[in-house]
């Protein structure tokens, strides 16, 4: 196969995985907190949701690293 194929193929799965990845994520914050109340903005991530967030860090280097990998070759 050729590098540029693999490159473009890779950069769509990186891409598809990483809008997954991003809406999958809670939003934190409910509708109390638009009222004013109960927005605790200071909380810390546990579990799954800790997890989810390195998983999106490391797609969206692995999306940025092959992307720069194609448009250099």
């Amino acid at each position: 196969m050729n590098i540029d194929l693999i490159l473009k193929i890779s950069t769509v799965v990186l891409a598809v995985l990483l809008t997954v990845s991003i809406l999958l994520q809670s939003r934190g914050t409910g509708i109390g907190a638009a009222f004013g109340g109960g927005g605790n903005v200071y909380r810390t991530k546990r579990g799954a949701e800790k997890k989810l967030f390195q998983v999106t860090i490391i797609i969206a280097i692995l999306f940025f690293g092959v992307s720069l990998a194609a448009i250099l070759l």
